[in-house]
């Protein structure tokens, strides 16, 4: 489990904040992944932003567009 904070763009984030932070939590999510090696049991689980607000669903179509 990780958990941390990451930088969003304000004006996207005023426009879309679910979108946008779930653009940058895939980024984020990458760089954990390549940091510790491609693990075959590496897996998103569950992506929370504000404390409860879940976009982890979101977090999955930006893996499918990428």
């Amino acid at each position: 489990m990780q958990s941390g904070s990451f930088p969003v763009v304000v004006s996207h984030f005023k426009k879309d904040p679910d979108w946008t932070a779930a653009i940058s939590a895939y980024e984020w999510i990458q760089q954990i992944q390549s940091e510790h090696g491609s693990s075959s049991d590496f897996r998103i689980v569950k992506v929370v932003y504000n404390g409860d607000i879940d976009i982890t669903e979101l977090v999955m179509k930006v893996r499918q567009i990428i």
